[in-house]
């Protein structure tokens, strides 16, 4: 990405700003996966924030390290070498566009399957041209996030006492798992230190789709979450901990009382580039996304229409990042805005 002129960075036709933000989040729930009360440390993290931080971890250093290594081989490459591995349609390589809908942001990113049965053909085209010990990296590191996102899943439904244990876990273990996979990077804009009171959006305001994200960034700062009073607050990084969101297809299977969290990311105004890896916990095209009956009591309604995985995935397509997507599945908006009156498309 070519570095801009302060002349240039104001006139930029992609660029959108927001108000500085630099409240900092003093309350990140923070679960070592190891504590007995594991579970019960999840569901409150997940009802409050729909977000918390991941310790104690059994995803090895090394590959985590080896990975970023990697990635930042990868995104120094040549710029006419990386669109070979593009356009990102939705797999591949991107730059600055986000997406079919006009959404824009100062970042560069690959988005990749991460089920072996369904890798398609420009997932390969990557990794063709992509540096040579990177394939092996993104798939050592695959393989040890998923492990782990199982766990958390099955920690879940343990303390949500859904049985089997395995109701959620099932639903990204599957051969036929629509998960996949997606490396940031945001180069650092030296600029943004002339234009006060302005940030530069990386990845603009959303909502994951799936059912779960895991999220790992190197030590540089950026990633913002929404609380539920509207307040955007900056999660300080922690290169060595991993940040668990919950996505959209789980807030329906508990009937809201998970809740996707929005998110965003802000450029750095220093030199330090920002790479982050996230691993979006899917379920197969054909999974029936509907609230889990144990979960539902009979006191109370069901805020969602069933649909599958592939109508609303190819629905949030369509969408804009900051649309609310899960409108058109609730079976009454009135009652979910009175249950959770956070709701609302922004």
């Amino acid at each position: 990405m070519v570095v801009l002129s302060q002349s240039a960075l104001e006139h930029f036709p992609v660029i959108k700003t927001y108000k500085s933000s630099s409240c900092l989040f003093p309350g990140i729930p923070v679960i070592d996966i190891k504590h007995p009360e594991a579970k019960s440390h999840i569901i409150k993290a997940c009802e409050e924030y729909g977000f918390f931080k991941l310790i104690n971890h059994d995803v090895p250093s090394e590959f985590i390290d080896t990975l970023e290594d990697e990635a930042v081989n990868f995104f120094n490459l040549p710029q006419s070498d990386k669109d070979q591995a593009g356009p990102a349609d939705p797999f591949g390589y991107g730059n600055k566009r986000i997406g079919l809908n006009g959404d824009v942001g100062w970042i560069e990113f690959l988005l990749l399957n991460t089920n072996p049965q369904i890798t398609s053909r420009k997932t390969l085209a990557v990794f063709q041209h992509s540096p040579p010990n990177f394939r092996n990296a993104v798939e050592k590191y695959i393989a040890e996030v998923k492990k782990m996102a199982y766990e958390v899943l099955e920690l879940m439904a343990d303390g949500l006492k859904i049985e089997p244990r395995t109701v959620l876990s099932k639903l990204i273990r599957d051969e036929k798992s629509d998960s996949c996979f997606r490396l940031n990077h945001y180069p650092p804009c030296p600029e943004l230190q002339t234009l006060t009171g302005t940030n530069l959006i990386g990845f603009g305001e959303h909502t994951d789709p799936q059912i779960i994200s895991v999220l790992r960034s190197n030590n540089t700062a950026g990633f913002q979450i929404c609380l539920r009073d509207d307040t955007w607050v900056s999660v300080p990084p922690d290169h060595s901990s991993f940040f668990l969101i919950v996505g959209d297809a789980l807030q329906v299977m508990t009937n809201g009382r998970f809740q996707s969290v929005k998110h965003r990311v802000l450029a750095d105004d220093s030199m330090k580039s920002r790479i982050s890896m996230i691993f979006f916990g899917g379920p197969p095209l054909n999974e029936k996304i509907v609230p889990l009956p144990s979960l539902v009591s009979k006191e109370e309604d069901c805020l969602y229409k069933e649909f599958t995985w592939s109508e609303y995935k190819y629905s949030a397509y369509k969408s804009k990042l900051a649309d609310y997507r899960l409108g058109q599945f609730e079976k009454n908006v009135g009652l979910t805005k009175t249950k959770f009156p956070h709701f609302s498309k922004n």
